[in-house]
């Protein structure tokens, strides 16, 4: 869609938590992150307040303008003028995400097969595929593989991977044909954040 204020999906997105979002410099990382490239800022934190979740979003907005992202809560996101949504799987359809705004980039995050060929059905963009690598922040969740990351690759959709992604293994996660990659400590607790973003983007591209 032409029109859309971000043309392109990026291939790097730089995914907060509760943690990040609570970081006492998290403005200047953010800044660093949004000046470093075309990175896709999410404002994620499933446990923050509805008004903790606009800041966040907001100061996202500030640091990349039109790269924007917000996970899960739309309201958030219209308020704050994102570019994209990421809905999880028991959010609001992609479908009905559309009838808020057909200018977003809306992803779903899923785990199965059978979760993204529904999304894929329901009118999703793009699909963000994990945990690919074992991760704290999912320690239940069998990670996926790069070999299994290449089966959801094969429903069509631009795949985003996440979980554990780091410049060590973001290459051997791209030749699995993914679209991109998602990050949380590997860009936002990097020493120099523009740096861990030339270094990942290398991989990918």
């Amino acid at each position: 869609m032409s029109s859309r204020p971000l043309a392109t999906l990026p291939r790097l997105h730089a995914v907060t938590d509760e943690r990040i979002a609570h970081l006492p410099d998290l403005a200047d990382r953010a800044r660093a992150l949004g000046s470093a490239g075309s990175v896709a800022l999410h404002a994620r934190g499933h446990s923050l307040t509805g008004r903790a979740h606009l800041e966040l979003a907001r100061l996202l907005a500030e640091a990349a303008p039109n790269r924007l992202f917000v996970n899960d809560r739309l309201d958030v996101a219209l308020a704050a003028g994102a570019v994209g949504v990421q809905l999880s799987a028991g959010g609001l359809s992609p479908r009905d995400a559309r009838r808020l705004s057909v200018y977003w980039w809306i992803g779903a995050s899923v785990h199965t097969l059978e979760e993204a060929a529904a999304a894929r059905d329901g009118g999703a963009d793009y699909l963000l595929v994990g945990p690919v690598f074992p991760t704290p922040t999912h320690p239940e969740a069998p990670p996926l593989g790069v070999r299994g990351l290449a089966r959801f690759v094969a429903l069509g959709l631009p795949v985003v991977a996440i979980g554990g992604v780091t410049r060590a293994n973001a290459r051997d996660v791209r030749s699995a044909g993914v679209h991109g990659v998602a990050v949380i400590r590997a860009l936002w607790d990097a020493p120099d954040a523009r740096q861990a973003v030339r270094e990942i983007m290398k991989e990918i591209e």
